[in-house]
């Protein structure tokens, strides 16, 4: 038995790999399972071992996602010595995204793209969902410290909104040209308090 589970670990994680790189260059709706299987080098049944159905890699590679920007994040947040700094730490996250390496070039958000494609109430949809949700918690976290709760909530309300723009536009522009600029705005905001 664990021999198997050996075999299907390496299997699941280039057939994830495989997912990410396609979904995020064509979209979910637009690559087949016949796609991701060949590109990752396996066979379709090596898949359905370790997905119920695509909606599960598609699930799979949303929660992949988030945890790739947390990462992100983290790394960010290490060197940030005030809250300030670590609420623009999100925006700086989310430029490293952009300006990571991308086959087809930069799509803006993989799980924006992903949602837009998926039926309302999909676990995908959801799971989107609490990954923005849990951004805006971030900033409201980071902001805490520096105003009322009141002001705060407000404010990290509105800076995601300037994330997500920004990132809707890079996204369409190809460039985190659009994020930048949302930083400066956030950076103006947050030393406003």
């Amino acid at each position: 038995m664990p021999e198997a589970s050996t075999r299907q670990r390496p299997a699941r994680k280039r057939l994830l790999n495989a997912a990410a790189e396609l979904f995020y260059a064509h979209g979910v709706v637009g690559t087949g399972i016949d796609t991701i299987t060949e590109h990752a080098g396996v066979a379709r049944k090596s898949l359905y071992n370790n997905f119920s159905s695509k909606d599960e890699l598609v699930l799979a590679y949303i929660q992949a996602r988030h945890e790739e920007w947390l990462e992100l994040y983290r790394a960010r947040s290490r060197s940030a010595a005030t809250a300030a700094e670590r609420v623009l730490a999100i925006f700086d996250a989310y430029s490293d995204h952009a300006n990571a390496a991308y086959i087809h070039g930069f799509r803006g958000c993989g799980l924006l793209n992903a949602a837009a494609e998926l039926p309302a109430g999909s676990l995908g949809r959801d799971e989107v969902r609490k990954h923005k949700e849990e951004v805006e918690a971030i900033l409201l976290r980071e902001l805490s410290p520096l105003t009322d709760s009141e002001a705060a909530a407000t404010l990290a309300e509105q800076l995601s909104f300037i994330l997500e723009g920004a990132m809707s536009r890079a996204g369409l522009e190809g460039s985190s040209r659009r994020l930048t600029h949302a930083r400066t705005m956030a950076a103006t905001l947050v030393n406003a308090l």
